[in-house]
């Protein structure tokens, strides 16, 4: 698969060509959804169970430009439980990790906030 996120900066990110001014979640097969969370700079178990679901290899958070979000002990522990990996990073780093990890044909999800 040769989806690749392009650019991210405060507020976008473009994914293919295409600009998304919206906090999305991102699949190896291409699929690219918004992602929208219960609270809004707190990641729960509630706001990742789409991605789990799907049963990636990796899920990359991308917690926003300065990394204000906060994920839960309970989403950690929700997906670590699966036997999937967890990366929780600022999301321009959660960018690059993503981009690597398809390169290396994972099975990754991204989740990510675009502010804050």
């Amino acid at each position: 698969m040769n989806l690749m996120i392009e650019e991210y900066h405060f507020g976008s990110i473009v994914i293919n060509g295409k600009t998304y001014d919206f906090d999305v979640e991102v699949y190896w097969t291409g699929e690219v959804l918004k992602w929208w969370r219960e609270k809004g700079h707190v990641f729960g178990i509630e706001d990742v169970k789409r991605a789990v679901k799907k049963n990636p290899d990796v899920i990359v958070l991308g917690t926003g430009f300065y990394g204000i979000c906060e994920v839960t002990e309970e989403c950690k522990n929700y997906i670590e439980g699966r036997k999937i990996e967890l990366i929780i990073e600022k999301t321009e780093n959660a960018v690059k990790i993503f981009n690597d990890l398809l390169k290396e044909s994972k099975k990754v999800v991204g989740l990510f906030h675009l502010t804050c």
